[in-house]
């Protein structure tokens, strides 16, 4: 039983007899308090999908749910559905774009490393690799020599997420992106 403190996005928890996923986490310090830091948490119901939110202490201590991860790769869009191959059996696992919203900015036909999240025979989630390679669609056009400068310009990549990358990166190319941070880490592979 860990803490609220040491609780992780896309965690799946047992709470007022259902289970949910954690799907987003904000930390705060309020004043006066004898150093207990708050978690507000956002959770969806892993079967019925209602959303909740819950502020825990730090000390709180949280049930966690049986859940299971199976390695998964992009298979196609349907509709408004994610639909990914388990690499090993092969079943096709659906997620809706709603419940996927800020990992799908991340997931393209060539993303490797992607994990489903299963709760009760049900797909819950999406665990991202920490950096994937992305194709770079739009930015401004490279500077020559620009690579010794720390400036930045905005590019928009493949999967519609837009990123600040160096000046010498240009359309085209592909860049590493940190999933976690959203940030540019380096030129990806070709």
């Amino acid at each position: 039983m860990p803490k609220a403190s040491e609780i992780k996005k896309n965690t799946a928890i047992e709470y007022n007899n259902s289970v949910y996923v954690i799907r987003d986490i904000e930390r705060s310090v309020p004043q006066g308090r004898a150093g207990g830091s708050l978690y507000r948490m956002r959770m969806y119901n892993v079967v019925t999908g209602a959303k909740v939110d819950e502020t825990f202490k730090d000390s709180d201590m949280l049930n966690l749910a049986d859940l299971i991860r199976r390695q998964v790769m992009f298979s196609y869009l349907d509709g408004d559905e994610y639909v990914f191959m388990d690499n090993e059996d092969y079943s096709q696992y659906s997620l809706n774009k709603e419940n996927i919203e800020e990992e799908a900015l991340f997931i393209s036909e060539d993303t490797q490393g992607l994990q489903v999240i299963i709760v009760d025979g049900n797909p819950v989630g999406i665990d991202l690799p920490a950096s994937v390679d992305l194709e770079v669609l739009e930015t401004d056009p490279s500077i020559k020599g620009a690579s010794a400068s720390a400036r930045t310009k905005p590019a928009k990549l493949s999967t519609g997420l837009t990123i600040q990358v160096p000046e010498h990166i240009s359309v085209g190319d592909r860049v590493k992106v940190n999933t976690a941070e959203h940030k540019f880490m380096g030129r990806g592979d070709k």
